[in-house]
């Protein structure tokens, strides 16, 4: 039975239509024969696939029928013929000629053929009669459906016309959204240098029309000149990452504005050819960011105030409660020794407080070294041990590649101590604390956020099987006087200062918990290429308290009176001599004078234009052997603000007498005089 893919066969001569019956079926290909051209044009008006026809056959009187029939075919059709042909040494006559040509869709084949031949004439024609097929489905379902078209090409007009309407109607609803959205359009063509942009994209620049502009101009030329050299950096590095994605500021309308930019890159053949995105007008969010990061601000501020308030009051509470009762019955002297003590206890908690808030906010005086870390946690074992408690388990593992870093090691050693006693009060019950130490690089993806550098670190974490946090805790865990201890058991201050220490030292700190597994804190530290410092050990550096000899004189450079009373009473239990000045401008006129000073003992931070560290120079001026010691309260950031060299020692306040007496001591270089104090 005939059908799309049918083919009728007409070739009378011999045993050819059998031949060619045969080859097709063989290839799976249904067909039929015929006899003559007028049974052949009789069954044409069936579905068919194609028509092969040997050329002699088309030479006769009955060809006039088929060539009207083909003159008939609906416009979707047009029926394959493949006509076999005679080998031949000339061109066809035009008759003949004229005949092919009224068929239409002819392949010609010459005789002989080979089976394989033929199959691929007979499969492009099915091929090609499939598509006919469909146009005349798509047609017939268009006649249906649609609004009867005549036509092929009508049809096709009008979905044209439709995509046309679909794309404007896009264009429209994304302009609009843009426009909604306060966002520009731009779009720069790579290859000719021209630029389109719409309405907004101008209004940002502070223009209320759509001008003219060539290629990267439309934003370059109105960037100010502090960023323009980043904004034409980060258009370059478009072209070769396919992202643009900068904030930038820009002069409209005679106002500096913030914008953001967003956009990418379209390649051919690896080439670029476009780049295109949109434009925002940020200034409005970051001010809003601006003063939300000062609301912020003022809250941490407010918090860290009333946790110093809160900590300080009950210390005063002590101490101005004991000197209260000291100055009402100062007649028993067990009683003053042991109020005394209570205030001078109370005292030293409050100078611990200061320091630990120092080191939060990377303030407090450092004495960096290059160590090795492994050394000084060996060296600390014991003390580790000690403040974990026999309840708890204490692992090292220690890396013995490790790198060594610069820090300051009575600042490490408090920081790990702080690390080993929150692991221990997680474990109440007992439990194991791991100090593992590796040296290891980390990239920028393991740096982000953390306004470090990639490079080698030097990794010391602290680990605990303890009760871990929960995700609200483990984002405030870095908060100074945040903690989950009950009232008493601690400051909140131990993890601040940990973090303020890192930081310090150039590194960062990453925390991990979770509620019910345990805790691990892990500290990050630059590998140093610096030698090892020869440092010597603590216990080795104390030297044997002395009283001044006959004559030695110290200049005492105060501005604040009660400090001053103190320190010359301090200075004068000592036996020194002491000469007053309460600025550097008296300092340095005792300085020009011809009397005896063998120190000059002076506070940094002084009223008169002149700092500590300044006056320092200067009197090493005048008296190049003059020995200098500075005193501060809060040091940190003064060595470069306030000119503080490496080889001027500061002694922190508060300090005791035996303290002020050992520090005098070690820079007159006088460890063998010595007497009791």
């Amino acid at each position: 039975m005939e059908g799309k893919e049918f083919i009728l066969i007409l070739a009378p001569k011999g045993r050819d239509a059998e031949v060619i019956k045969t080859v097709l079926q063989r290839g799976n290909v249904e067909c039929g024969t015929c006899e003559n051209l007028i049974s052949l044009t009789a069954r044409l008006d069936h579905d068919l696939g194609a028509v092969v026809v040997t050329e002699e056959c088309l030479y006769g009187p009955s060809v006039a029928s088929l060539h009207a029939w083909g003159a008939k075919q609906p416009a979707w059709s047009d029926l394959p013929f493949i006509i076999l042909t005679v080998k031949r040494t000339g061109i066809r006559s035009e008759k003949a000629a004229a005949v092919l040509d009224q068929l239409g869709n002819v392949i010609l084949l010459e005789r002989p053929i080979n089976a394989e031949t033929l199959m691929s004439a007979v499969r492009v024609a099915l091929r090609g009669r499939r598509r006919q097929y469909q146009a005349r489905s798509l047609l017939m379902e268009r006649e249906e459906t649609a609004s009867k078209l005549q036509s092929l090409n009508s049809g096709l007009e009008q979905s044209v016309l439709e995509r046309t309407r679909e794309l404007e109607a896009a264009r429209d609803t994304l302009a609009f959204a843009l426009d909604s959205a306060e966002l520009g359009s731009w779009d720069i063509d790579l290859t000719t240098n021209a630029a389109r942009h719409s309405l907004h994209f101008d209004r940002i620049f502070g223009r209320n029309s759509i001008t003219d502009t060539v290629g990267r101009s439309i934003i370059l030329d109105h960037v100010i000149a502090q960023d323009r050299a980043a904004v034409e950096a980060a258009f370059n590095q478009a072209i070769d990452t396919g992202r643009l994605d900068l904030d930038c500021r820009i002069r409209a309308a005679e106002a500096v504005r913030w914008i953001a930019i967003k956009g990418r890159v379209e390649y051919a053949d690896k080439r670029p050819y476009r780049m295109a995105g949109i434009v925002m007008d940020t200034t409005s969010r970051r001010e809003t960011e601006e003063a939300l990061h000062q609301s912020q601000k003022m809250e941490a501020i407010g918090q860290l105030t009333g946790g110093v308030a809160h900590d300080f009051n009950n210390l005063l509470t002590v101490i101005v409660g004991s000197l209260d009762m000291l100055i009402r019955r100062p007649d028993r002297a067990e009683r003053v020794a042991r109020l005394a003590e209570a205030a001078m206890t109370a005292a030293r908690r409050g100078e611990r407080l200061t320091q630990q808030l120092l080191a939060f906010s990377r303030r407090q005086l450092l004495h960096p070294q290059t160590v090795n870390p492994n050394r000084l946690l060996l060296e600390f074992k014991a003390l580790a041990s000690r403040a974990a408690g026999e309840a708890i388990e204490l692992e090292f593992e220690l890396d013995p590649a490790i790198h060594p870093i610069r820090v300051d090691p009575a600042q490490f050693e408090s920081a790990v101590l702080n690390l080993i006693v929150n692991a221990r009060d997680a474990m109440p019950n007992g439990g194991r604390i791991r100090i593992t130490t590796q040296a290891l690089r980390q990239s920028t993806s393991d740096v982000v956020g953390q306004a470090v550098s990639p490079g080698r670190y030097v990794m010391v974490s602290v680990a605990d099987d303890g009760v871990g946090m929960s995700s609200d805790t483990l984002r405030r865990v870095f908060e100074p006087f945040f903690t989950t201890k009950d009232v008493g058991k601690g400051s909140g201050l131990g993890l601040a200062q940990v973090y303020g220490f890192a930081r310090s030292a150039g590194g960062h700190v990453k925390i991990e918990s979770e509620l019910g597994n345990g805790t691990e804190v892990r500290l990050y530290f630059p590998a140093s290429t610096e030698p090892l410092s020869a440092e010597v050990p603590l216990s080795s550096r104390k030297v044997p308290l002395r009283q001044a000899a006959d004559g030695e004189t110290i200049l005492l450079v105060e501005d604040d009176e009660q400090v001053l009373a103190m320190a010359v009473e301090s200075l004068e239990e000592l036996r020194y001599r002491v000469m007053v000045a309460r600025n550097a401008r008296e300092a340095l006129q005792h300085l020009k004078g011809l009397e005896r000073i063998d120190i000059l003992f002076s506070d940094v931070v002084m009223p008169g234009g002149m700092n500590g560290a300044q006056l320092a120079v200067e009197a090493r001026r005048l008296r190049p052997e003059l020995k200098v010691l500075l005193t501060s309260g809060y040091v940190a950031g003064q060595e470069a603000d306030h000119g503080i060299g490496v080889d001027l020692p500061v002694l922190n306040k508060p300090y005791r007498r035996e303290e002020l007496a050992r520090q005098l001591q070690v820079i007159l270089g006088d460890e063998t005089r010595k007497s009791s104090l």
